[in-house]
């Protein structure tokens, strides 16, 4: 499977059309938008939230509530785009006009602005930040409820939260489930199962914007239920664990990624780091610790799929940083474009979102391409194969 993003932060619309998505598999706009609905929450988000709500119009590829096999289109409209109109407008302008003598000139330090301009020649960075801009994962999120429909197919289960925001860290994960861990997180402003770390970390946020400043944190996504082996030793470009690395990466702000105990593993012993192998006639070969975080060789032990990202502070501050304008090469304070003291708890969901579309993107390839019935059966065989080896 694959999907292509596109659309500007205030464009009239953002698009993904996915392809390779089996067919036969139930999909409906309110398996989206309830998944674009999270994105949106958050203790610490700006005034766009409340400007803008959300929700997907799918226009191919579906057809009486069940997927085709064909590439599916979907859309959200941005609300706000009436008050932009001029500004982003697919039609030339005179040159004279207010719109084109208002140029983005000013590179904003920790964005794409400055390289951007560089790399295509722009001398107005608006053409640079109404793409680069976090309003883009909003269709990377209704791409992974896609995968996520797929994942709940095959009884794999995924969830996120949020383990430290702003030196704040939640002490307090010990859930029983990942239901549990998703019907607290999802009642919390900041996406985090410990309550006393909860109200620190909503007050580190509240002190960020105060000092007209940003914090950022680190979200972790579960994913169970997966089947051993999905992935590939063989490959460099097939190992699932690389995949899942680099589209955490590629969400905007985010600059780490890691599995199980990820960096620790550099300060311990290796008898502290693998997982032991055991064996029952019940459950098969399964681990007593899951330190590697579901992987080994590029591909899944069965165990949990663990991974953290890092994000790091939005850029834009109340308190600008220096910069310098590239018409006059003179110093400037940077100008502000948006007002999110922290988006923390929403990058969780976008994790879970680009976590979700790599597991099933794998399942999808490894086990059968076109019908989900398919897919359900193989991985059904691959499961006893597996508890029977």
């Amino acid at each position: 499977m694959r999907y292509l993003t596109a659309g500007e932060s205030h464009g009239p619309q953002l698009t993904t059309i996915i392809e390779g998505v089996p067919a036969g598999l139930t999909l409906l706009a309110e398996h989206i938008n309830e998944e674009l609905a999270r994105r949106q929450k958050g203790y610490g988000r700006g005034r766009r939230m409340q400007i803008e709500k959300d929700e997907v119009k799918i226009l191919s590829g579906v057809r009486h509530g069940k997927t085709l096999g064909s590439p599916i289109t979907l859309v959200v409209e941005n609300r706000d785009w009436k008050h932009w109109t001029n500004i982003m407008g697919i039609e030339p302008l005179a040159s004279d006009t207010e719109e084109v003598k208002r140029k983005v000139t000013r590179p904003r330090p920790g964005h794409a602005d400055l390289n951007g301009a560089i790399k295509y020649g722009h001398r107005d960075m608006r053409n640079v930040l109404e793409r680069s801009s976090a309003r883009e994962t909003t269709v990377r999120v209704a791409a992974g409820a896609v995968a996520k429909r797929i994942l709940s197919e095959l009884g794999i289960r995924i969830a996120s939260h949020v383990v430290e925001i702003g030196g704040v860290k939640a002490e307090n994960t010990a859930y029983t489930s990942l239901e549990e861990l998703q019907r607290v997180t999802e009642q919390s402003p900041v996406r985090c199962f410990d309550a006393e770390a909860e109200k620190k970390m909503m007050a580190a946020i509240d002190e960020a914007k105060e000092k007209g400043d940003s914090i950022g944190g680190i979200v972790e996504v579960i994913v169970e239920g997966v089947p051993v082996g999905v992935g590939s030793y063989v490959h460099y470009d097939r190992k699932l664990d690389a995949k899942i690395a680099a589209a955490i990466v590629s969400i905007n702000a985010f600059k780490g990624v890691e599995f199980g105990i990820g960096f620790e593993a550099a300060r311990r012993f290796g008898s502290e780091v693998h997982d032991e192998i055991i064996w029952s006639k019940e459950t098969g070969y399964t681990r007593k610790t899951n330190r590697l975080g579901g992987f080994e060789g590029g591909m899944t032990t069965g165990m949990p799929i663990v991974v953290r990202g890092v994000m790091k502070p939005i850029p834009t501050l109340y308190k600008p940083l220096m910069s310098v304008d590239i018409e006059t090469k003179e110093p400037f304070a940077a100008s502000i474009e948006r007002s999110d003291s922290c988006a923390v708890p929403a990058a969780s969901v976008v994790a879970e979102a680009v976590v979700a579309w790599e597991v099933a993107n794998a399942i999808v390839e490894q086990f059968g391409q076109d019908r989900i019935d398919l897919i359900i059966e193989n991985v059904e065989n691959m499961r006893r194969y597996a508890k029977e080896f």
